[in-house]
């Protein structure tokens, strides 16, 4: 009877620790430590990726869109003398909207207006979790609702996404065919796959059912399971142009899960690997490569 009990306890006991640690983990991915607003602008002013008189200077409306999730989404318009053009720049986990401003020059040269925002639970919007594309892509749709209500249904809207970013963009694409381009920088192929990736590189754990458990701890707690954030499943049925770009030193996200999705993908695509480059380093080490690739990509689907 008392090895029963003590087998029964053990069970117990290392069913509670395994619970713990896919709570940890679940944890670890739907609640990031994001950094402060004013931090992440400094940064960026120190990194010389803002220059503060130019961003200054430009004509800008800042403006605070209704999620459909109960929030306020922050963002900045800038209309660069009413143009129909619009792109939308989509910034990468744990930073916020200043984190796109280094790609806006490129595309307003062309004569885009630019839409730059603040993901859920990052910068100035709401929310209070991550969920890597599942519940963002909503408010992305927000976003270009709010374009079309302002310029007209006459204008022509594309994405630009980095990291976390591009894989929300990836994943709205599939749901809205009103985008007319889709340019991803060092996104994630599918979540579950980049969760184990960081597993392995971040802990030295090489174990896909804690990410299961995760997984399934996080969908009690904020509704998604990490298989629903998975851009590569749906790429083969997106029909609008792709430029596929990634750090071909990209350690963080995997430079292979970029080549995979070009591969995956029907529709006119491009693929740019950078080099010299880790992750979301693309265009600060290359910027001439980087800004012909976007600008040849851009002119081959008669953009500009």
């Amino acid at each position: 009877m008392l090895i029963v009990m003590f087998f029964i306890l053990t069970l117990i006991i290392i069913t509670i620790i395994i619970l713990v640690i896919g709570w940890h983990f679940s944890s670890i991915i739907i609640y990031p430590k994001v950094r402060n607003y004013n931090y992440t602008y400094d940064a960026e002013v120190n990194d010389g990726k803002i220059v503060i008189e130019k961003f200054n200077n430009l004509e800008k409306l800042e403006v605070y869109i209704d999620s459909q999730y109960d929030y306020k989404i922050h963002g900045f318009f800038f209309p660069n003398n009413s143009s129909k053009k619009v792109i939308i720049l989509c910034h990468g986990i744990t930073c916020s909207l200043y984190s796109s401003v280094k790609y806006m020059d490129m595309f307003l040269k062309k004569d885009f207006a630019v839409f730059i925002y603040d993901h859920r639970n990052h910068g100035l919007s709401g929310g209070s979790n991550t969920s890597f594309g599942y519940y963002e892509k909503f408010d992305l749709k927000k976003c270009t609702d709010w374009l079309f209500d302002k310029l007209g249904k006459n204008i022509i809207i594309g994405l630009h996404g980095e990291s976390m970013g591009a894989g929300i963009a990836l994943q709205y694409i599939a749901i809205d065919d009103r985008i007319d381009f889709c340019i991803e920088d060092c996104g994630y192929s599918d979540a579950q796959d980049l969760f184990s990736h960081r597993l392995k590189k971040d802990y030295n754990i090489n174990n896909f059912a804690l990410i299961k458990l995760a997984s399934k701890i996080s969908e009690i707690r904020t509704g998604w399971d990490f298989k629903d954030a998975s851009p590569i499943t749906t790429l083969p049925e997106i029909r609008i142009p792709i430029l596929f770009i990634h750090g071909e030193d990209d350690e963080y996200v995997p430079t292979y899960m970029c080549k995979q999705m070009y591969l995956k993908t029907n529709s006119y695509k491009d693929i740019y690997i950078a080099t010299k480059a880790g992750h979301a380093q693309s265009y600060w080490n290359n910027k001439d490569e980087y800004t012909k690739r976007v600008y040849k990509f851009l002119t081959n689907i008669n953009i500009i």
